[in-house]
């Protein structure tokens, strides 16, 4: 009995000691607990620009300086070469929100049929609070390139969604192609974990990487259509009338917006594209497109504030501007243009024959243009003619009439398009000289134009006829008159002796 109690008292005691320690690490679990609740509820906090950097001057963007960016992140690139301009931690790894999408549009332009028509599912809906939407029901019809439009120009959750199960399927085989073409051009430090942006830890970028995907997508016609594109009308539905759609980066495209104090600096005139992004890990972003005078630049800003992601763009594509410059091989050859030296010229010309070659464009082929840095289009410019094939088609004597083509101009672009021949012809016209010789072309044209195939009968022509006969003749009769000379020696010799006998 005595022992049963003592069991009792142990048992009773263990009890209390559990309780007691479960009073103590219980709220440690609700700390913890809200701890995890605040990793997932991180707020956005807009980035600041480091104390002591020096103000940016709009009115000299040659000077800007990556610290003088809101972005954590940051890159500018050349369109057509994809050369980096300026840059701002450039690798690190970031979050690229619905910039995503871009490669999600152009892998469905690729791969899918514009003209098909498809239908919103059930797995293709997203039901988050806050994420931007085309506000497609389950079951609605969509013609596949509007889903293409809307997911851009709305930026979609849901159409990019629909735009991957379209492609592939289902999501994850999508997915696993987003990460395929990547890596396959070059995007190292990417990792798509779905095909919307919404965030996943495993779903990060950098901004050189985007720039890649991002030169690639402004390559393809259709693309540029859709992201030159701030509004867009949605045709009318199975379930839905038509509706107007806007974007978010209808301030960085859109000339007619109301000017606000918060809105006033955003449109930019040369604005091309493409694409925002947000959510509160990846902060404002925006992959953003401007063409001026031929030259065509990338900007990537990742992790900005609102109203950075256009100042921040607008700085990078001043800069690039200041640095770059385009133009066409007529361009450059009316820099440095060809003079050929002419024979035969008038002693009245006052240049002494020399003739600047003017060039002419062909109609009926492309038009090309040569970006450059400015020092690089200078060497460019000088160094033409050892870089473009010059051809002459008629030689250098007078007379030359202005315009008259006198050879061409073959130029072969680095893109490795088709070259591009231009006429080189004369500036001016040179007349000839009153007693210069007759050219072999002018002989010529003399000979056959004349309708008679007999020369005239003329006293000179005469002579040169006969002549030989004359000069035979005369031979003859130096021949004749050597032959009776040898003959008359012959018979000067000694005669034998006759009619003498030896004994």
């Amino acid at each position: 009995m005595t022992r049963m109690r003592l069991q009792l008292c142990r048992l009773f005691c263990l009890m209390m000691a559990v309780i007691c320690c479960w009073s103590v690490l219980l709220p440690l679990f609700e700390v913890s607990s809200a701890n995890a609740e605040m990793v997932e509820e991180v707020q956005y906090v807009a980035p600041r620009l480091p104390s002591g950097v020096k103000p940016y001057d709009p009115e000299k963007p040659e000077e800007l300086t990556p610290d003088q960016l809101y972005a954590k992140s940051a890159i500018l690139i050349e369109a057509s070469t994809g050369e980096v301009i300026m840059e701002k931690n450039a690798d690190q790894i970031m979050y690229p929100a619905s910039t995503t999408k871009i490669l999600t549009v152009l892998l469905g332009i690729m791969m899918g049929d514009m003209g098909q028509t498809v239908t919103m599912t059930e797995s293709a809906m997203v039901y988050e609070e806050g994420v931007s939407e085309i506000d497609l029901d389950v079951g609605e019809t969509i013609n596949f390139g509007d889903l293409l439009y809307a997911t851009m120009v709305r930026s979609g959750n849901e159409g990019a969604n629909l735009i991957a199960e379209v492609i592939s399927g289902n999501q994850y085989t999508f997915v696993e192609l987003m990460n395929s073409f990547a890596q396959l051009n070059g995007c190292t430090n990417t990792h798509f974990a779905n095909p919307n942006g919404l965030h996943d830890d495993n779903h990060y970028s950098t901004v050189r990487d985007m720039a890649k995907i991002s030169q690639l997508a402004m390559q393809n016609d259709i693309f540029r259509k859709i992201a030159a594109t701030y509004t867009y009308t949605l045709p009318r539905s199975n379930l839905r009338r038509s509706r107007l759609l806007t974007g978010a980066s209808t301030n960085w495209l859109n000339p007619n917006q109301e000017v606000t104090e918060d809105s006033s600096s955003t449109f930019y005139p040369y604005a091309i594209g493409i694409k925002t992004g947000f959510h509160n890990r990846a902060g404002y972003c925006y992959v953003g497109a401007a063409e001026r005078d031929g030259v065509e630049l990338i900007s990537v800003v990742f992790y900005t504030s609102n109203s950075g992601r256009w100042s921040d763009s607008r700085k990078l594509m001043e800069y690039g501007f200041s640095q770059f410059v385009s133009k066409t091989p007529e361009q450059m050859y009316n820099e440095n243009p060809l003079t050929i030296e002419t024979s035969g010229f008038s002693l009245d010309d006052e240049n002494l024959g020399r003739l600047p070659l003017d060039i002419r464009a062909r109609t009926d082929q492309r038009t090309v243009h040569v970006v450059a840095t400015k020092m690089e289009m200078e060497s460019k410019i000088r160094n033409l003619r050892q870089t473009a094939l010059i051809e002459y088609t008629r030689d250098f004597a007078a007379p030359i009439q202005q315009g008259e083509i006198m050879g061409t101009m073959t130029y072969y672009p680095d893109d490795g398009g088709s070259a591009v021949v231009y006429d080189l012809v004369a500036s001016r016209t040179i007349l000839r000289r009153e007693n210069a010789p007759l050219t072999l072309e002018e002989i010529e044209q003399e000979v056959y134009s004349d309708p008679n195939p007999f020369p005239p009968l003329t006293l000179k022509l005469v002579i040169m006829l006969l002549l030989p006969f004359i000069a035979l003749f005369v031979v003859i009769r130096l021949l004749k008159r050597v032959f009776k000379r040898g003959r008359r020696y012959r018979k000067l010799k000694v005669p034998k002796a006759q009619n003498r006998t030896y004994r």
